[in-house]
């Protein structure tokens, strides 16, 4: 060990700037042990120098690859398309679709637990409305998420009834259309609804759009599955928040129709309209051309019948497969029905969720 420390002289670097007598000279020539003072001081200068630059000269370079690594994800989810999205996601060729803002996330997990509890999870696409959306679930769940352009104000898209609520409702049958043209089964929910049951056995025969009726009038258990008569308006009250399709001409055609209606319908301060009724009007003048199917009351009741009739929730027990919150309008309230009947999953069981905890 003493012949590697001692094999060459450490050379003084100032030598040649300053002159020096002939006895520091010589002195100069001497070799310096690591264990002499001096060489004690030089190593502890070198630790010094670099433990305080060197993380210092690093940290813009990490700094940098960082953030030119989160760019680069950013854009890759925005350019990321609906084609690339449902072939990453669908199974057996079945997509299950929602259309969310950043307001709704909180609902959007809640859905996906109980979704998750009856392991459907991963045929699940979120159709992001905003950025922040998008950018939110494809961090915590890469590929569940894409945005079809243009985003929308994700801050005047959750008041129902608003010209916001009605701009972002009324993107829906575009999206399903498209799904459809692409080749898939798609279910679209809510997300202000909660799986109790598996509802794929639910979707009996080959039909071309299954539905659920809106209406609180209690239904016989071995009700018709056609479409019912026209209410007072003139049309049906069919919910256009559960529907499951597939990709044949029925289906496409009422998806064409209530885009048509919705545009022939649009929101006004006067009528302040959603995309329900030109569902219904869809519905109601294809009624001769598609193959339609009304699903049982019991299994997909509405929330006017369910978290209102209690004694034909007790007479139905153990039927029940989709709940839907609504007939009440607020988040607040929603979330507070939601947990007096138990069915608020997101503070006890955010970790079932494919997002986790948000």
């Amino acid at each position: 060990m003493s012949s590697f420390l001692h094999q060459r002289p450490i050379q003084n670097p100032f030598s040649n700037a300053y002159p020096v007598s002939p006895r520091s000279s010589s002195t100069s020539q001497r070799p310096i042990s690591i264990f002499s003072p001096t060489g004690l001081i030089i190593l502890l200068s070198l630790m010094v120098i670099l433990g305080v630059f060197v993380p210092w000269s690093g940290m813009p370079v990490a700094t940098f690859s960082n953030s030119k690594k989160a760019s680069s994800s950013l854009s890759k989810w925005r350019d990321y398309t609906l084609a690339e999205a449902a072939s990453f996601v669908a199974k057996n060729g079945t997509l299950i679709i929602c259309a969310v803002s950043q307001p709704h996330l909180p609902f959007l997990n809640n859905w996906l637990i109980s979704i998750t509890r009856q392991k459907h999870q991963e045929k699940v696409l979120v159709i992001a409305e905003d950025y922040a959306t998008l950018y939110k679930v494809n961090e915590k769940w890469p590929g569940h998420a894409v945005l079809v352009p243009p985003a929308i104000d994700s801050q005047t898209a959750h008041t129902f009834g608003s010209q916001g609520f009605f701009n972002f409702t009324s993107r829906r049958p575009q999206h399903l259309l498209k799904i459809l043209e692409l080749g898939y089964n798609v279910m679209y929910n809510d997300v202000d609804m909660v799986w109790l049951r598996d509802p794929f056995p639910y979707l009996e025969g080959n039909h071309d759009v299954y539905f659920t009726d809106d209406m609180v009038a209690v239904k016989a258990l071995n009700h018709s599955h056609d479409l019912p008569p026209p209410g007072k308006k003139g049309r049906t009250y069919i919910c256009s928040c559960m529907i499951f399709l597939r990709p044949k001409d029925g289906a496409k055609l009422v998806m064409k129709k209530w885009i048509e209606e919705l545009q022939a319908q649009p929101w006004s301060k006067a009528k302040k309209a959603n995309d329900q009724p030109a569902f219904n009007w869809a519905l109601n003048k294809t009624a001769g051309l598609v193959d339609l199917y009304l699903l049982p009351q019991a299994a997909f009741p509405t929330g006017g019948l369910y978290f209102k009739n209690q004694t034909w929730v007790q007479q139905t027990k153990g039927m029940h497969v989709i709940i839907h919150n609504n007939y009440i309008t607020g988040f607040e309230k929603k979330i507070k029905r939601f947990q007096d009947y138990g069915l608020w999953l997101v503070d006890d069981h955010a970790l079932d969720s494919p997002l986790g905890r948000l």
